[in-house]
């Protein structure tokens, strides 16, 4: 395994996390792993809360809004999506962090669940893991759509 994946919001910080789209108020905003679902970003807190209730209200709306300004780049960049998925779950790892996941029509029926449903496959195969090689424009795009929407959006 990658050392920067022992610590993603440590290496993140350092500049050695190599899936980061880019910082934002609430955290930072990374293409997840698996990219089954083009465009699957999961946006870390920072600094780490336990979940969104350990969040003063604030830090709540940055955080929200940040989660909705990802949906608005991933409907613009990887189009055509049909709608985005948000997950804040904390099963797994016991911080604050939110998938945000671009659903397609070419889904098909797995489309209507959630994509914690695709097979288990999906999320190890190394066709579908995340490299600088198969995701760098996507990232530069993403990026580029996340800065324009944080200079319209942040007060």
């Amino acid at each position: 395994m990658e050392e920067w994946k022992t610590d993603r919001i440590a290496s993140a910080l350092k500049g050695e996390n190599p899936t980061v789209i880019t910082r934002m108020k609430s955290g930072f905003v990374v293409l997840a792993d698996p990219q089954f679902l083009p465009g699957y970003c999961i946006l870390l807190s920072y600094p780490k809360a336990f979940s969104l209730n350990a969040l003063n209200l604030p830090q709540r709306e940055a955080f929200l809004l940040d989660m909705s300004l990802i949906g608005d780049a991933l409907i613009d960049v990887c189009s055509p999506v049909i709608r985005i998925n948000y997950d804040i779950l904390g099963n797994t790892d016991n911080y604050l962090h939110a998938h945000i996941s671009p659903r397609y029509e070419w889904e098909g029926e797995a489309k209507k669940h959630p994509i914690w449903d695709y097979p288990k496959e999906y999320w190890s195969l190394d066709k579908y893991q995340f490299s600088v090689e198969k995701c760098g424009k996507l990232k530069e795009h993403l990026n580029r759509k996340l800065t324009e929407l944080m200079k319209e959006n942040y007060r």
